[in-house]
């Protein structure tokens, strides 16, 4: 059993915040994913749950012991870094190992313990060569390893992936999320890759200047974002936002125009819209300047622009037109969100 809470966590730095108000529970065997920009506060949480770090305020609970205090070596919790943190004179083996010697593990269990993390991570054909014979993504695996064979009361993962080629990132998230499923150990993991968030989450929390803007599965975080923030940091393309002004149920902006709102609202607001949303047609919504044109293979990516606004579509895979000709584009009335111009909050 590994819950955690956060009770009203701040930590502080003279006058710099960088972590306020955060309040979350993290239930046994979630993988949960602290997603943000740099310098939002999610490695800084983190590091006050491994106790690397401690919170100016509030509490951080394990399974209802408050640990504040508690020593990072007392707390049982294996991190795994965006540096691999090998030791370059040790083999695999070794450096696999080294957590058991450390912690006092009886010898006769260390051979069957470290061979099992290596199979978890396909390195047993590995455990012989020093860490500069490995590639990244071995060495990424060796570290990971590393924390596995402590059969640890908690996971931390802070940009695991990061020094990794796109191919091996994908790789890797995929061991990841088969390892923590199978070894049933709650798992907190920080990145700034949404990609990474969506895929390996079982929950996200999205992060910006030290606080929290939503908690949520990802299909929550992406269907129902709670703000222009993170309607925008969400998706790859992320939603188009486009401000404008909301009268009698209609909007307009430079380019655009969109009727059927709710008549209810009105006044400055932000428009949300999603790439995969909009579709290319005789008569829509904004009719503007093809700007870009990108061919994926399986998608090609439209940019019009509109004023001082790029809005991205995607069209289908044999879109072509010359740049700088029109075009036009509707969007699905039940797929555009609505959000405050002045706070950028939701308006539902």
């Amino acid at each position: 059993m590994a819950r955690i809470e956060l009770r009203n966590i701040q930590r502080k730095w003279g006058e710099f915040w960088g972590v306020r108000d955060v309040n979350l529970a993290i239930e046994d065997r979630e993988f949960l994913v602290l997603l943000g920009p740099s310098g939002c506060g999610k490695t800084t949480t983190m590091r006050m749950i491994a106790g690397l770090e401690e919170p100016t305020e509030g509490e951080i609970v394990m399974d209802g012991e408050v640990v504040n205090g508690v020593d990072a070596r007392d707390r049982d919790v294996a991190m795994v870094f965006q540096g691999y943190a090998l030791y370059p004179n040790m083999t695999v083996y070794e450096n696999i190992r080294f957590p058991l010697r450390m912690r006092r593990i009886p010898p006769s269990e260390h051979d069957a313990r470290v061979r099992r993390a290596a199979e978890m991570v396909e390195l047993s054909e590995f455990l012989d060569r020093k860490p500069a014979a490995l590639s990244g993504g071995q060495r990424q695996r060796a570290a990971l390893a590393r924390a596995i064979v402590r059969e640890p009361y908690v996971f931390l993962m802070d940009e695991p992936l990061s020094n990794l080629d796109a191919k091996l990132r994908q790789q890797m998230r995929v061991q990841i999320k088969y390892i923590q499923r199978k070894l049933q150990i709650t798992t907190v993991y920080v990145t700034h890759d949404q990609i990474e968030a969506m895929t390996l989450a079982d929950r996200i929390v999205v992060m910006k200047a030290g606080a929290i803007q939503q908690i949520g599965t990802p299909d929550q975080i992406y269907h129902d974002p709670a703000n222009t923030f993170v309607a925008g940091f969400i998706g790859s393309p992320p939603m188009n936002l486009v401000a404008g002004r909301l009268e009698g149920g209609t909007f307009s902006a430079e380019g655009i125009r969109v009727d059927g709102l709710p008549d209810r609202l009105g006044g400055d607001v932000v428009i949300g819209i999603r790439p995969e949303d909009c579709t290319v047609a005789d008569e829509g919504h904004l009719s503007a300047e093809v700007f870009g044109l990108e061919p994926t293979g399986d998608v090609t990516y439209l940019t019009l622009r509109a004023g001082d606004k790029l809005i991205e579509v995607k069209a289908d895979r044999s879109y072509r037109v010359p740049l700088g000709s029109g075009a036009t584009v509707a969007f699905d009335p039940a797929r555009i969100y609505l959000f405050d111009a002045a706070t950028g909050e939701r308006l539902r």
